[in-house]
């Protein structure tokens, strides 16, 4: 990969509920070379070569301000298209998470894009967890090209756990080795519980990587 020569014909939808970190996000995926669109309409998601899902905050927040574009993000991911989920973004690909419960509201339904759950942290440090890790790359996946060993940024008190060992592309260590990488088995749908946009010159690599993987698709 040439990283001085993003693709500039790439288009991102990138998807505005409410809770994502858009500006940021925008910056991150523009300095990769993508053409960036803020947008919560359906048909968008549809014509970009690629969909982000950001997000910051709680999980039942999360699925509930996207609820009416689950339709839409399932149907782009199951055609075998780019689905990159970010930190909360990366949570909503899964099945369920334990934050419902911890507080009090029950149980909620993710994207199930990833078979698993989301559990919160049981160690012996501060929660949530922030600051920078290094990542271990356990498999090949194009999302996490050239970044093996790096440091990225994460601010989070739950983490992802695939039903399968397989969806985990990296971890990180935080008490307990924990996903920070995931995919599902077609590799399409994947997402960072990290920061991309807020990692440096690692985040900027992981964001080229999804901007040439878009290109390529």
């Amino acid at each position: 990969m040439d990283e001085s020569t993003p693709d500039p014909e790439v288009s991102v939808a990138l998807v505005d509920y409410g809770l994502g970190n858009l500006r940021s996000a925008t910056r991150g995926l523009e300095r990769a070379g993508a053409s960036v669109e803020i947008t919560d309409d359906p048909e968008a998601f549809a014509a970009a070569d690629g969909v982000v899902l950001p997000g910051v905050g709680a999980f039942r927040e999360g699925m509930e301000n996207a609820g009416p574009l689950r339709e839409a993000l399932t149907a782009h991911a199951e055609a075998g298209r780019p689905l990159f989920g970010i930190c909360l973004g990366m949570q909503m690909l899964l099945t369920s998470s334990e934050e419902a419960d911890h507080e009090g509201e029950g149980e909620v339904t993710g994207l199930d894009l990833i078979p698993g759950t989301n559990v919160r942290f049981d160690v012996d440090r501060k929660v949530p967890h922030m600051g920078w890790n290094e990542l271990d790359i356990e498999r090949d996946h194009p999302i996490v090209e050239g970044v093996d060993g790096e440091h990225a940024y994460f601010v989070h008190s739950y983490y992802a756990a695939p039903d399968d060992p397989d969806a985990v592309v990296a971890t990180a260590d935080y008490g307990v080795d924990f996903p920070a990488v995931v995919a599902n088995e077609a590799g399409n749908v994947f997402g960072t519980q990290f920061h991309p946009e807020k990692s440096g010159e690692t985040g900027l690599r992981i964001l080229r990587n999804f901007v040439e993987y878009c290109a390529d698709r």
